[in-house]
Parts: C-alpha cells; structure tokens; sequence
C-alpha cells in the first residue's frame, strides 16, 4: 500500500520558506511511519500557501483565513488517513501545539 503523500506549496516572494519547512518538520515528527513524503514546493504566484494530501486540497491562505497552526494542521491530516489515532497532547483541549 502506498503512503500518503504531502505538498506544501508557498510563495517565495513572500518569505514563507521558514513557515512552510516548520510546519514539514512537525508533520514528519508526528507522521514519521504513516506518509509517503512531504514536499515543500517554491512558487512565485503572489501570497501563495497551499499544503495537499495527496492531491486534495486540506489547507489554502486566502480560502481559510491564514496560515495553520501546527495542531490544527495534524489533525486535518489525522483526519485523513487515520481518523482513529490519537495525537497525544494536542487532541486535548486548552492545549496549544
């Protein structure tokens, strides 16, 4: 079975580099044996931020209102390819990632 596959796709104009290699590494620290790949990919189309998996659409700047917070973005993924699994500390409430 193929893992999933993650794409995060920001603006370079931007400077959203930093953001978007932050939010890699908390996905990969927290999805180590469940995905396939995260890939950060530089765009120069002007405000730019989408992260997909597996080609759908899970998160977009302009359409959701910014940018994701770490937990917040686990748990759309979580979501996705193991609804069961419980992310530890941050499924509890009152707690920021």
């Amino acid at each position: 079975m193929t893992k999933p596959t993650i794409t995060i796709t920001y603006c370079t104009g931007c400077n959203w580099l930093l953001r978007s290699g932050w939010l890699a590494q908390e996905i990969l620290s927290t999805f180590t044996a469940d995905i396939g790949a995260v890939t950060l990919v530089p765009n120069d189309l002007g405000g730019i931020f989408e992260v997909r998996l597996d080609g759908e659409l899970i998160w977009e700047r302009k359409r959701d209102g910014g940018f994701p917070d770490a937990r917040t973005l686990k748990a759309l993924i979580r979501d996705k390819i193991d609804p069961d699994r419980d992310l530890g500390h941050i499924d509890r409430h009152g707690i920021s990632a």
